[in-house]
């Protein structure tokens, strides 16, 4: 996904961290300064969605400006390295299941 935090901003006439801050404080959202500038300068590894939704609220957008997914940039994994079990239309003896016996097992107290 790429973060277009800043350039949903600036669309809104906002140029400073700390201005979308202020924004965001007056819909709910009280965000630390590290977390603003951090937010505000590089792509978030994760973020609550509840946070997301206040920033689209408060910047008046949709989470597509905000977020634009890159699908170009998502690997596949080839059969080589997933395992065996795992690759789809595979040909060959399918293993069996067996359940295992919980022995060792104590009985309730009387």
């Amino acid at each position: 996904m790429k973060w277009n935090l800043r350039l949903a901003s600036a669309h809104r006439e906002i140029w400073k961290a700390s201005e979308l801050q202020r924004l965001l404080a007056e819909h709910g959202l009280v965000i630390s300064a590290g977390k603003m500038s951090g937010l505000w300068s590089s792509t978030p590894a994760s973020i609550k969605l509840s946070d997301l939704e206040v920033i689209c609220v408060a910047l008046g957008c949709e989470i597509t400006e905000i977020m634009t997914p890159e699908p170009e940039n998502v690997t596949r994994a080839t059969s080589e390295h997933m395992p065996a079990a795992d690759v789809v239309g595979q040909s060959g003896p399918t293993p069996t299941v067996v359940p295992r016996t919980r022995g060792g097992r104590s009985l309730p107290p009387r």
